[in-house]
């Protein structure tokens, strides 16, 4: 063949793979499944952002987690991780799911601090006196919260 039929080979098949792209339906977001930040325009300064179920039962891991949870990250965070508008982001959210967030990122961000980067609440300072041990037990506690509460 020569380049005048390749090239139009490859222009017709870039056509019909944006046709295609454009034409097939995107999949519907399922409600509070959306990597999106929640909307806390219309919450209270302080307010919580999202309502958590606790599980009936933790793990033991889970359990040394939730007491290291409640001294370490609690303040900011609130109770069961539900968040506090304009101080902390939820992190029984999609954003925080394991495939989006990794168990080490937890670690990362209680060691280095976090820029703000899903929400507006400003950058995170590092968590002074919480050593990897702890976060990975708060972490398991933390997910416990997020499968009770469908986020993965």
């Amino acid at each position: 063949m020569n380049t005048k039929r390749l090239s139009l080979l490859a222009l017709l098949a870039i056509g019909a793979a944006a046709t295609y792209w454009g034409v097939m339906p995107q999949a519907p977001q399922t409600a509070g499944r959306s990597m999106a930040p929640s909307d806390s325009n219309d919450i209270g300064q302080g307010a919580l952002i999202a309502d958590v179920t606790v599980p009936a039962k933790l793990t033991a891991d889970a359990q040394i987690g939730k007491r290291a949870y409640e001294a370490k990250c609690a303040e900011c965070h609130v109770t069961n991780a539900a968040g506090q508008n304009g101080i902390a982001p939820p992190l029984v959210h999609k954003i925080y799911e394991p495939s989006h967030h990794s168990d080490m990122a937890f670690v990362m961000a209680a060691k280095n601090g976090v820029r703000a980067h899903h929400w507006q609440f400003g950058n995170m300072a590092p968590v002074g006196g919480v050593t990897d041990a702890e976060v990975k037990l708060i972490t398991r506690y933390v997910r416990e919260l997020q499968r009770e509460n469908g986020v993965f």
